[in-house]
């Protein structure tokens, strides 16, 4: 008989979110006329960009002639993307990234996971408490951790929490760890880090020889000038950080699926044999041999992004979802709840009142409001006491629920 992955047995109960959905078609079928509505999952729902939808449909019109019909396309992605993506995402910053450096793929979840393709797996981790639960669960089934105990926690891993009591900035390790999982604005807690603050991880991994995965899905969400958008804006940063950025939550492709990873050249690794090894030849090699690219019509989309038009009706996105997140701060505020983030970030971190734990937060707000949140102890053993709630909805649906927790809270 074929024997299975035995890493993948040792994960906790499902994955995060199909447990949460789980829970909510249980409540559905027993509640038909509930009227739920989902601020879990962190799902943009606002239409494409007009600029972005345009690009597609003549990049249809492409493929329908023989003259501009595209097969397959380089698995690093059409250099006309990687080119705006360089010039306007980081050279306009000051980083200095050329497009050769630029890997386009199908989704910053994908590639966060992917990464550990071209690392070994003695390599010591951290990973911040709590932390987006991919993070992990690709490294217990790659085989890099033990068991998890009763919290949850993975044997293997190095935790660094992130409280209140921090600000939800994480103290360096203090063992020696090899890679790092650092985001910024961080999902799930909405925070952000200072150039200050990234100095030192920046500083801290050349001194170890680490790797920093640095995930800035949502630094377009970043309001504050003073924020970096880019780890490769703090000095040093080529020679120990591989980054990760979407165009999921930024332009709504989460449904078209585009995203990009940044593996500058000369950032090095060592082999068993104690040799250097040059990551970018390794993140090439692995990319090509293991995916064949984003389709042409979806890159014409994300190119898009990079025009005049684009850029405008994107910041016109980014603004939406930004005000349903001061909306969602400022009522439950009034409602006598603590809350973080949601300033430079389109999630919400919120203290759960009452003493309530995670997921007895979630089961009152379906049950008494119908709305649907993410428990924080999903995200780590740090999260518990703690609840997300995502700004990506629409503004009606926003306003409705928070009148609905208001209400409740205000009540008692």
């Amino acid at each position: 008989m074929a024997t299975v992955n035995d890493n993948y047995l040792k994960l906790k109960a499902g994955y995060l979110f199909p447990e949460i959905a789980r829970r909510v078609s249980v409540f559905a079928e027993a509640n038909p006329t509930a009227p739920i509505i989902k601020l879990g999952i962190g799902d943009v729902t606002e239409p494409l960009p007009e600029a972005c939808r345009t690009a597609m449909i003549q990049a249809v019109k492409d493929m329908g002639d023989r003259e501009t019909f595209k097969g397959y396309g380089p698995e690093q992605g059409y250099l006309w993307l990687r080119e705006k993506i360089a010039a306007q995402d980081f050279q306009a910053r000051g980083c200095d990234i050329e497009a050769a450096e630029v890997f386009v793929s199908d989704g910053a979840k994908c590639d966060t996971g992917n990464i550990l393709d071209i690392f070994g797996k003695d390599n010591k981790i951290a990973v911040t408490d709590p932390v987006y639960p991919v993070y992990v669960d690709t490294n217990v089934m790659a085989g890099h951790t033990g068991a998890a105990s009763d919290s949850g926690e993975y044997e293997g891993l190095v935790y660094l929490p992130m409280t209140a009591d921090n600000h939800f900035s994480p103290a360096l390790p203090t063992t020696k760890v090899d890679l790092i999982y650092l985001c910024f604005p961080n999902n799930p807690t909405g925070a952000t880090v200072t150039r200050t603050e990234l100095k030192q991880w920046v500083d801290y991994a050349r001194e170890q020889g680490a790797i920093i995965f640095f995930d800035a899905a949502y630094e377009a969400y970043i309001t504050d000038p003073e924020l970096p958008h880019s780890i490769y804006e703090i000095e040093g940063a080529r020679d120990c950080a591989i980054e990760f950025r979407s165009f999921s939550k930024n332009a709504g492709f989460t449904g078209t699926r585009c995203a990009y990873t940044v593996v500058p050249k000369g950032l090095m690794a060592k082999a068993s044999d104690g040799a250097e090894v040059e990551l970018h030849k390794l993140w090439n090699r692995r990319q090509s041999t293991k995916f064949n690219g984003v389709s042409y019509i979806v890159q014409r989309g994300a190119e898009a992004v990079y025009s005049p038009a684009g850029q405008q009706q994107i910041q016109g996105l980014i603004d939406f979802y930004l005000e349903n997140a001061r909306i969602v701060r400022e009522q439950l505020t009034q409602a006598g709840i603590d809350v973080y983030g949601g300033v430079n970030a389109p999630y919400v971190w919120v203290k759960t009142p009452e003493g309530l734990s995670s997921w007895d937060f979630f089961d009152k707000l379906l049950n008494t409001c119908y709305v649907v949140g993410t428990p924080g102890s999903g995200f780590g053993a740090a999260g518990e006491g703690y609840f997300r709630i995502s700004a990506f909805n629409s503004r009606e649906n926003v306003n409705e629920a928070m009148q609905r927790i208001v209400q409740t809270f205000k009540a008692q």
